[in-house]
């Protein structure tokens, strides 16, 4: 089953889904590994990955696409994609969504922010008209070929316009032929629960994790999102966090090994050699490797 097909079923069964963001081959087969049955990417953790910059749109089409395709095709779950603003007017989101379907993944988020857009969580925030973004969402659905491509309409509308322009912008975007609203930086439960009433299709709600993630979506427990009828959580930064605090505790200990002179042995703190070879399918390779090459049987 192909990854837009899939994702639609997941959509369209009873299941509340949750899909971890995830930036590069570690973290989107770590998802795999972990039993999530979906994972979208973060356009703010990639951008910071591989340009090492705030996310402030300067991350381009290209090299966000090509980011995807490696990661679409390194595991069998369904990935969504950040595809920004679309990286210009509705011709231009035309085009963009021509290419992330092609690159494998299963749909993508499309928002609402003037460019160069900001990180949503960011002050500064502003967005384009309706009737601009609307044709952008009529151009995404005119351009995928494959009808299960998931058009996931992200609307920053609330830190302008307030509650009651996303809901606007929400009835707006569904009647264009959205397939998921996803507003960002929703501040109470109450709002939730109105934009799902005002949209009529599945909404998305981005959360942080934790209490040192400061989110402006409060933490809310599952049951009870999926009793105001949200039907998909992302965790963007979850794991973007984790690794950042994960090497940061790896270096003061390597600061420690320079400063004293003394090995340190810290299995605490890092997964072995024969993690990483799991969690990257060498097991699978080397099968294939033998199945295709004349390598003796103790090569390495």
């Amino acid at each position: 089953m192909n990854g837009p097909k899939k994702f639609r079923e997941l959509l369209a069964s009873e299941e509340f889904l949750v899909s971890p963001g995830v930036y590069d081959g570690y973290s989107v087969r770590l998802v795999e590994a972990a039993g999530f049955k979906t994972a979208c990417t973060s356009g703010a953790a990639v951008s910071n990955a591989i340009l090492g910059i705030a996310d402030i749109g300067v991350m381009g089409l290209n090299e966000n696409v090509n980011h995807c395709r490696n990661l679409a095709r390194s595991v069998q779950i369904p990935l969504t994609a950040d595809a920004d603003t679309g990286y210009g007017n509705p011709v231009n989101v035309f085009h963009t969504v021509r290419m992330f379907e092609e690159a494998g993944v299963a749909g993508v988020n499309l928002e609402d922010q003037v460019s160069p857009k900001r990180c949503g969580h960011m002050p500064g925030k502003d967005v384009v008209s309706l009737a601009e973004m609307v044709k952008k969402i009529e151009a995404a659905c005119l351009a995928r070929r494959n009808d299960n491509f998931v058009i996931i309409a992200r609307t920053d509308a609330i830190a302008v316009e307030g509650v009651e322009g996303a809901i606007r912008r929400a009835k707006a975007y569904a009647a264009a032929g959205a397939d998921m609203l996803f507003p960002d930086a929703v501040r109470t439960e109450d709002d939730i629960k109105r934009l799902v009433d005002a949209a009529g299709i599945p909404l998305s709600i981005n959360m942080g994790f934790g209490i040192r993630s400061r989110p402006t979506t409060p933490l809310i427990p599952l049951p009870r999102l999926k009793e105001l009828g949200v039907k998909r959580i992302s965790l963007p930064r979850m794991l973007p966090a984790a690794a950042i605090m994960g090497m940061q505790k790896a270096l003061g200990v390597m600061q420690d090994v320079v400063r004293t002179g003394e090995p340190a042995d810290r299995p605490d703190l890092l997964v072995g050699i024969d993690d990483i070879m799991k969690v990257m399918g060498y097991e699978e390779m080397r099968a294939l490797e033998k199945r295709l090459t004349t390598l003796p049987e103790d090569a390495s």
